[in-house]
């Protein structure tokens, strides 16, 4: 099971922003803020989502192939938060729709260039 996901960045207060506009659409607000990073959760207790400078202190850069991929109670979710992250500055990676049977999503990129997914299962 996943008790958290980080994610780079080159600017803690441009991700900030948006991180704290997107994940609001799931109920999930800051847990813990520090110079370096920032987690929000929507319990205490449940899986967390974070964001991160560098810890090396080299530059930040997008991790080939990564992606996070978060949970929507249904499609309407789905469409929601994809275009939530398209109006925070976020870029179209994949519009809502149908991938498989039962599987609905949609595919975005953080300003930072992190690749997210917000998908549900229907049916």
């Amino acid at each position: 099971m996943i008790g958290y996901t980080s994610l780079g960045t080159a600017g803690l207060a441009r991700s900030e922003r948006f991180y704290d506009a997107l994940l609001a659409e799931f109920g999930a607000k800051q847990i813990m803020h520090m110079d370096d990073f920032i987690v929000w959760a929507s319990e205490n207790s449940g899986p967390a989502f974070s964001i991160h400078i560098p810890e090396n202190g080299k530059t930040y850069s997008v991790g080939n192939g990564v992606m996070i991929a978060l949970a929507a109670a249904d499609q309407a979710q789905v469409d929601l938060v994809h275009a939530r992250a398209l109006e925070l500055g976020g870029t179209d990676e994949g519009k809502p729709g149908f991938r498989a049977e039962g599987f609905y999503a949609a595919y975005f990129r953080d300003p930072d260039g992190n690749k997210l997914n917000i998908h549900c299962m229907t049916g």
